[in-house]
């Protein structure tokens, strides 16, 4: 039997997680040889392993994530608004499967982004396509999509993605454009996508700072129909950090 010659067909047929693996198991006394059987197992599963933290480490480089962040790494306190209880059950995913969105309020420094980043990060680890974006690089993007004629692939490129999370939303006044854009993206998401705002406006000043009656209620509509609202509280996380 030739072995290289087998190691050389699993590559071929891209199947890196088998080749691996099979190189591995070759590499063994012969006393402690697996019988065919248990081989076909091992070598399986390797290739599925493989392909998971394949896809995961795809899926986390797409996100553009602004922090590296874990669920285990969020602070929840009572002073903070938020409980363990709430981070582990918006980690599983469930909320991207129903089509549930979440609004993160509170002042600057109190952890939203983070908060985001680590739910961002829980939803790549499952296998769902994640997009982060500043609202900054986000109305860039939009303005770039709209120069160049590619606006109508960029709202598609941008709503395939099952999460997406837009950061720091409030913070720079909205263009008509950016309006209509907002409405596409989460017309086109509505019950086949999460999103997730982060914001140090509440959730009841949005209507008045989208600042367009007709839009502001069909965004709204869409936003907070099915939404998980977090109001995050206490001191600056960053002068914590300071200290």
């Amino acid at each position: 039997m030739n072995t290289q010659n087998t190691l050389d067909l699993l590559r071929s047929l891209k199947l890196a997680g088998m080749a691996k693996r099979y190189e591995a198991v070759l590499s063994l006394p012969v006393h402690e040889l697996v019988d065919v059987h248990s081989l076909v197992a091992i070598i399986t599963q390797a290739e599925i392993e493989y392909r998971q933290h394949a896809r995961t480490s795809k899926y986390l480089k797409a996100s553009k994530l602004r922090y590296h962040a874990l669920p285990e790494d969020i602070l929840c306190t009572p002073e903070r608004g938020i409980t363990r209880e709430q981070v582990l059950r918006l980690s599983d995913g469930m909320f991207i499967e129903k089509g549930e969105n979440i609004l993160i309020t509170g002042a600057t420094g109190c952890g939203k982004s983070f908060l985001a980043c680590a739910l961002g990060r829980s939803a790549c680890l499952l296998g769902i396509r994640t997009q982060y974006f500043s609202m900054n690089k986000f109305l860039d993007a939009l303005a770039q999509a709209r120069l160049d004629g590619t606006y109508l692939k960029w709202i598609r490129a941008v709503s395939a993605n099952k999460l997406l999370i837009l950061d720091d939303f409030g913070l720079k006044q909205l263009s008509n454009d950016a309006r209509i854009a907002l409405l596409d993206i989460l017309e086109d998401r509505y019950g086949n996508g999460s999103t997730i705002i982060t914001s140090q406006l509440p959730v009841d000043n949005w209507y008045n700072f989208i600042d367009e009656p007709t839009l502001a209620d069909a965004i709204m509509d869409r936003l907070s129909a099915s939404a998980h609202r977090i109001a995050l509280t206490g001191k600056s996380l960053r002068k914590r950090k300071n200290h």
